[in-house]
């Protein structure tokens, strides 16, 4: 059986709880029909404050609750004890690299044997600035702890701006067809593989430009965004690749403010038992148990 294709977006809401007018409010005839199948999951914990990509993401690859061990100071803890939380982010500081060191998918995945990889391009400059000052995502470092490359050869490379340019006004620089064929490259690459992974952040780099009085394009750049995913999507539908979407917090869906947001997040998959979880660290439990971890 094909592998897993895990496309990680980074602070996407929930569309139910959207604003009006929101990137949620278009045709996205593969995403959006996939996401309403789905669930929409707690992303906060019950532990007040904003939360984080460092923290959300950790939850999601460890299946653990990161936010309550940041409260904690290290691993180990489970959701639903009482003890102070913290959210905590965007990069995993020496608690969560610790956990994220153990017990990430990742590292647990290649521990058993699996085959995985990051299929997201990193340019020469991201490992000269990173040789300087080591603070990689959650992602990377989990690839990384793992004994993984980054930029894996022989793999197809997929930009995380999804075709877009990096800075104001956000163009277009790939269209939607080429990423269509993109997604059937990476269906194909999941037939070697059991967990391909899509680490997707310029959804949040677009959400923090947000305001009340935010310019038209940064709206447009945002549909745009979502109509390309919705494309990269279809390639891999369509060529019969398996596919799970999920989010670590609130920021993208609501582009009238600049922070992140208490939105409920997506988990939604095509090809895997989405089971019933009710937040991101159960979520992150029952995508370990796939692999049987």
């Amino acid at each position: 059986m094909s592998g897993i294709i895990w496309l990680a977006l980074d602070g996407v809401g929930h569309p139910g709880d959207a604003p009006p007018g929101s990137v949620w409010e278009q045709d996205l005839p593969a995403l959006r029909p996939l996401i309403d199948a789905g669930l929409a999951l707690d992303a906060t914990l019950g532990v007040p404050g904003l939360p984080q990509s460092g923290t959300g993401q950790s939850c999601w690859l460890t299946g653990q609750d990161a936010v309550r061990v940041m409260g904690k100071g290290g691993p180990g803890q489970h959701a639903g004890q009482q003890h102070t939380g913290q959210h905590f982010g965007p990069h995993p500081g020496p608690t969560l690299q610790a956990l994220l060191r153990e017990e990430s998918l990742p590292v647990r995945l290649t521990r058993a044997g699996g085959r995985a990889a990051l299929l997201n391009f990193y340019p020469p400059g991201y490992f000269a600035a990173h040789a300087q000052r080591p603070r990689y995502g959650c992602f990377p470092f989990s690839f990384l702890a793992a004994g993984l490359p980054l930029n894996p050869p022989g793999m197809p490379s997929v930009s995380p701006l999804l075709g877009l340019g990096y800075g104001f006004p956000w163009p277009a620089t790939q269209t939607p067809s080429e990423l269509r064929v993109l997604g059937q490259q990476v269906a194909r690459a999941a037939e070697t593989h059991d967990l391909l992974v899509l680490d997707l952040w310029l959804s949040d780099l677009l959400g923090h430009e947000g305001s009340p009085d935010a310019p038209p394009e940064l709206l447009l750049a945002g549909q745009r965004y979502m109509r390309h995913l919705d494309a990269l999507l279809t390639g891999i539908l369509d060529a019969g690749g398996r596919a799970v979407l999920s989010s670590d917090h609130g920021n993208f869906e609501d582009l009238q403010i600049k922070a992140h947001t208490l939105a409920r997040v997506p988990f939604a998959g095509s090809g895997v038992a989405l089971g019933t979880p009710g937040d991101i660290v159960q979520a992150g439990a029952v995508m370990a148990g796939w692999f049987d971890l």
